[in-house]
């Protein structure tokens, strides 16, 4: 049985973009609907953002208690580690946001349908969109907003197994610690994989093919990392490449080029980080001649294929592949479908990203390297967190602030920040930036103290020799 309806816009996937996007064009006075095969709340919701950071709060927690001593409580016996209401906790955070994102829908309006969607046509009145599910249905719509996500990128003859050769999915719900991982890939998501575990007790090691980890962030800042982690007792591999994967009853064996070297290396259990692809198959795309390149969907400044009525935003599009900018891509791509309000593209470099590992890594906005290549005679402003009374008192003073500013105009090119809760202090330098702040208005902001946000004030500072704790 098919049940044919009819909407101003057919949102394609209920992740942070498409019901973000849902949410934006119901407000515009649009009858909507929105397709979705498993959860609503997509990847980052349920399998990503939300329930790692739940795990990564754990591990945290065990980490501190670990550490009461310092500040002189002590805790008789061993800390014990109940795994499976560390992992029952984490699905049940996911399980309340993707109820929170279903009663948003109800709210808006917005008609919801379980099932897989596939462009089939295009009549008079708009595309024709069949979608399957334990109710079939021929929805139609003049627009249609892809924001279908992506999946992890595997390795030929090395693909994920789900038992010794997992992908963060599987990593999220382990049926038991392993004594020892692999991780293949060190951006954030493998980074925070590393970070968890290490923090559980496991002996983890970290191989990447690029010659430092965290390679999108600021040299220095990646620097820093490298250090601190291998400080944990995280065993560090760059410009190393893995050539094989070996299985055995009680573990995986990898091949590993470090140096020009061949060397093997044993591990229970690997996970791999080496990032992700756009979900663009089985869509009939390719029938439409939607543009596809690298496994990811083109298009302009607002989310427009170059096939009118389709629109794409968030990881199908490619990098960065962050819910936040699925979703502010998401309100643009719906306003512009809409001509309501003067619609400006979104700059990549006004996304920050975040890494929620320990120590948190957070930037937004130009690198040292990338503000030079770019041809700005540049001053840079940097202060350590151990200089920070706030982190000193907390016992977290690991870290540096450091800012970026164009010596001519005085406006903030970038800003990165490596340290305790920085991925909640970097939106400061985001809205700076929105704003078009220069170091003038930086300067005269008034930090409570006190904080740790306090060290982006000297940071700012420093950049013109003006620090005053340092």
């Amino acid at each position: 049985m098919t049940d044919s309806q009819k909407f101003d816009l057919i949102v394609v996937g209920g992740g942070p973009g498409g019901y973000v996007g849902a949410i934006r064009a119901s407000q515009l006075g649009q009858k909507v609907a929105i397709v979705e095969k498993e959860n609503l709340g997509g990847i980052c919701l349920n399998w990503g953002c939300i329930p790692t950071k739940a795990l990564l709060r754990a591990a945290e927690l065990k980490h501190n208690v670990s550490n009461l001593s310092e500040f002189g409580i002590e805790i008789e016996g061993s800390i014990n580690i109940n795994l499976k209401n560390v992992i029952a906790r984490s699905r049940k955070v996911a399980e309340r946001l993707s109820i929170g994102v279903s009663h948003l829908m109800k709210k808006n309006k917005i008609t919801v349908i379980d099932g897989v969607a596939k462009i089939q046509n295009k009549t008079a009145d708009g595309w024709q969109i069949a979608v399957e599910g334990k109710t079939n249905y021929l929805l139609e719509s003049p627009n249609i907003l892809l924001a279908t996500g992506a999946r992890p990128r595997e390795i030929p003859g090395m693909e994920a197994d789900g038992d010794k050769i997992v992908t963060y999915r599987d990593a999220m719900i382990p049926k038991k610690i392993p004594k020892s991982l692999l991780v293949v890939g060190s951006g954030a998501i493998g980074i925070e994989f590393a970070s968890f575990y290490n923090d559980m007790g496991v002996d983890v090691t970290v191989v990447e093919a690029m010659d430092r980890i965290l390679n999108v962030e600021d040299r220095e800042i990646s620097d820093l990392a490298h250090k601190s982690f291998e400080k944990r007792g995280i065993k560090i591999y760059t410009s190393a490449t893995l050539e094989s994967i070996s299985k055995s009853k009680n573990g995986v064996t990898s091949t590993i080029i470090i140096g020009g070297k061949e060397q093997k290396i044993s591990h229970e259990k690997i996970i791999m980080a080496i990032g992700i692809i756009g979900n663009t198959e089985n869509l009939g795309l390719e029938a439409i001649g939607v543009k596809i390149e690298k496994g990811h969907i083109v298009t302009d400044g607002f989310g427009a294929t170059n096939i009118k009525g389709v629109y794409a935003i968030g990881d199908v599009t490619g990098p960065p592949w962050l819910a936040h900018k699925a979703s502010h891509e998401a309100i643009i791509c719906v306003e512009a479908i809409n001509k309501k309000t003067l619609i400006h593209q979104l700059s990549e470099d006004a996304i920050p990203g975040c890494t929620y590992c320990r120590p948190q890594i957070a930037s937004v906005g130009y690198t040292e390297e990338k503000a030079k290549a770019e041809g700005y005679d540049i001053k840079v402003g940097r202060f350590p967190i151990l200089a920070n009374g706030k982190a000193i008192a907390m016992g977290e003073d690991e870290g540096l602030i450091k800012t970026i500013f164009c010596s001519k105009t005085g406006a903030l090119l970038g800003a990165h920040l490596i340290g305790a809760e920085v991925t909640e202090m970097i939106q400061g330098y985001a809205i700076a930036r929105t704003l078009e702040t220069t170091e003038a208005e930086l300067m005269h902001t008034v930090f409570p103290h006190p904080t740790i946000s306090e060290a982006m004030h000297e940071s700012v500072l420093d950049a013109f020799d003006r620090a005053i704790h340092f």
